[in-house]
Order: C-alpha cells, then structure tokens, then sequence
C-alpha cells in the first residue's frame, strides 16, 4: 500500500501497537489520554521531554474548561482554585463574570500549569495511559487502515508505534503537523511582548500600565518573585529559538518605566508574540490536530490553554467511537467542524486583544470606544462569554463513560 503522507525511515522489528498514539503530554494530550482510556481505548503518549516542564507558563481557567474538568473529577484533585480576578479585553477591563452570571465557575481562576499537568498525568495513567517521555517523534507513515510512527528514545535508540489514529498536540511548533503536510496559513509577528519572573526586586504591582514608551505588567507572586511582563513601542519582534536575555528585559523594563531591575535573579524568561495561524483542517485520514498544534496565537488572558484543553474535549468521546466501532467517521468531521469554527472565532478575537494592548498612540481612540462599549452589560456579556467559551452551544457529550474502575490496564 502506498504511503498516503511523508515517509518515515525505515526500522527492524515490528512496530508497538496501540489504538491511538498521543505526541505530546501537555494539558491537552493527557486530557485526550484520558478521555480515551475512560472509553476503553489503547493509548500511548510520546512526549520528547524527558521530565515535566516547570515553568509557569499559563496559569489562567475559564468557566468552559472548569466544567469539563469537573465533569471528569478533576478539580477534586486540584484542590481549591483561587479566582483570577475579573479579566479584561485587550487590557481594558472586563468582568468575565457577566458570561454565566450565578455559574459555580463563572469568572476564571488560577492554576499553574505545572500543577494542572500533574493532576492530568495522575489521572490519565491511573485510567491506564502509558506515557512515555524522552521519545522524539521523527517520521510518521499513514496507510489506509493505520499509523506508523518513528522516532528516537533518548539514551536508548530507535523506536516505531503503530496505531489506528495519531494526534499531534505537540505545540505550535508541531512536529506532527509538519510530518504530515498539515496546511497552516495565517500571519507572521508584527508585536512582542517579553516576560519573566524575577527574584529579589521590589517594583510596585501594575496592570496592563500604559506609558509613552510601551506596556508594563507587574504581580508578586506568593513566593517573593515577580512576574514581568513588557512591551516596547515601535519594537520589531526577533527571530528566536529561546528565551531573550535577561539584559533584553532589563533594558526594556527600563526604557518603559525608568526602573532599574538588573539586580534581580532571573527565575524564568519567556518572550511570546501575535502570531496568528490555524490549521486548515484539524483531520487529514488517520492524523489529527488538537491545541496549539491546530492554532497558533498570542497567549493573551489565558485563552490559548483554555481552547486547547476544549478541542481534547471534544475529540476524546468521538475518536474512541470511531476507534472501536460504535460511531462512523462523522464524528472526525463534527470535531473538524466545531472545534474549526471556535478557533477561528476565537483567533480573531485574540488579534483584536493584541492590537488595543500593544498597540502604541495610534490605538488610543480605539481603545476609548471599546472601553465605552464595554461599559454595556450586553457588549460585555457578549465579549465574556467567547473568551470563557459558553458563546456556543455545549458539546453535551464531551464525557465518556467511565471504565468500571481507575487503575485497569491498557
């Protein structure tokens, strides 16, 4: 049978054999992994770290994404979540309340990514999904009825999978994406916002501060560091392949507030920008897209975490039909079809977000008229309730039937 995507190199020995490989053990692939071991489906997750990441990254749940981790018992194991505040568009204030008011998640709320991953990998092994860490995805081969993946075990050599489906939740930079030949228009950068968490400073709290030279953004965080966030005016985003030097920082903290933080100890460095890409099809045969595999967007309000834990949401219950038979591959389209839509919505919203947040004088005016709107209970109910993800009718069935207990065997 001729191969219907890329090649991949050839290996000795037959290939391990599962229903579903899952690349990627972020949020959104262990939620998937989940989801497909509650519905009696084989799953293996690759992911190439060889340990979780323990930077911070995204910290902020919307009112959608509470649900379905409640749904799945999952804020139990989270434990109480504090509330993130009341949210904002583009900067401007917005109480994500007005969403769902009297929800029992209506606004959002926080949780550090590194703990939300590990609540996800307890669950989703303990319902028998095998992850297995320090494997790098480097081929993938589709055929009409599976999937062979092959790639590199860290300290240990090559190894191939073979499933009925793959899917690629393995981030913007997808390797499964790009395997596969996965269209992916959109726009480059155009703005810039570096950050990083720094210990030993004393900066006051500011949100969202405008200033003539850029944006600032400081909080204090519980354990004596603080997150920072900056933008200059006028800057043009750098090509990068990591994290920007903590001098960058310093020199841009400074030239937008007058401050000096070049005494503190980086803790963490991050730099992301709007670069606004979708996938033009979330399904192409046996591969599939979820997370920021299927869009790629500027982080802003914790909405990029939220739409990816959503899409695996929504692919979970349908795949595991499709893999054991109890559903046609209708349900692959309906997932494409949703989980598209919202995206692009959801993605045109964020390029707004960018613009009146980063943008510099030019914008004022815009800004002064949104924040009138915004003033409107219906303006604000309307925008709060697409960045909290209830905009839309809920996919009622985003929660398999459970296995008959946790613990049981892929």
């Amino acid at each position: 049978m001729a191969p219907l995507s890329r090649p991949a190199p050839a290996y000795a020995g037959a290939p391990e054999r599962t229903d579903v490989i899952v690349v990627g053990a972020g949020p959104v692939g262990l939620l998937l992994a989940g989801d497909l071991r509650r519905a009696g489906v084989r799953v293996t997750v690759l992911e190439q770290l060889t340990a979780p990441a323990t930077a911070s990254r995204a910290s902020t749940l919307h009112t959608r994404t509470m649900e379905l981790l409640a749904e799945r018992g999952l804020l139990a194991r989270l434990g109480p979540l504090p509330p993130g505040g009341p949210g904002h568009f583009g900067g401007l204030p917005l109480d994500l309340r007005a969403a769902a008011p009297g929800h029992p998640y209506a606004g959002q709320f926080k949780c550090p990514q590194p703990r939300l991953e590990a609540a996800l990998h307890a669950w989703a092994t303990g319902l028998g999904a095998r992850v297995r860490r320090g494997h790098a995805v480097t081929g993938l081969r589709q055929y009409a009825d599976r999937v062979v993946v092959s790639g590199i075990e860290l300290g240990s050599g090559p190894r191939r999978f073979a499933a009925s489906y793959v899917v690629g939740c393995d981030g913007e930079r997808s390797t499964v994406r790009q395997l596969a030949g996965f269209d992916f228009p959109g726009d480059d950068p155009s703005l810039e916002m570096l950050r990083a968490d720094v210990a030993g400073i004393g900066v006051p709290n500011r949100r969202f501060e405008r200033r003539p030279n850029g944006l600032a953004t400081a909080h204090r965080w519980p354990d004596g560091t603080t997150r920072i966030m900056v933008h200059v005016h006028g800057s043009v985003p750098v090509p990068r392949t990591g994290p920007p030097s903590f001098d960058e920082v310093v020199a841009a903290w400074a030239k937008v507030t007058g401050e000096s933080i070049g005494h503190g100890t980086p803790v963490w460095l991050d730099a992301f920008d709007d670069t606004s890409r979708q996938a033009a099809r979330y399904v192409k045969g046996r591969v599939i897209l979820a997370g920021d595999a299927a869009h790629t967007q500027m982080p802003v309000g914790g909405q990029a975490l939220n739409l990816g834990l959503q899409d695996a949401a929504a692919l979970g219950h349908r795949l595991a039909d499709r893999v054991t038979g109890r559903a046609a591959d209708a349900g692959l389209e309906e997932y494409e079809r949703l989980r598209h839509r919202v995206g692009a919505r959801t993605l045109t919203g964020i390029r707004a977000q960018s613009r009146l947040l980063l943008g510099g004088p030019e914008v004022e005016g815009l800004r002064t008229v949104m924040a009138e709107l915004l003033d409107l209970d219906s303006a604000a109910g309307y925008l709060a309730r697409i960045i909290s993800g209830v905009d839309h009718e809920p996919d009622t069935t985003t929660s398999p039937t459970p296995l008959p207990h946790e613990g049981v065997a892929a």
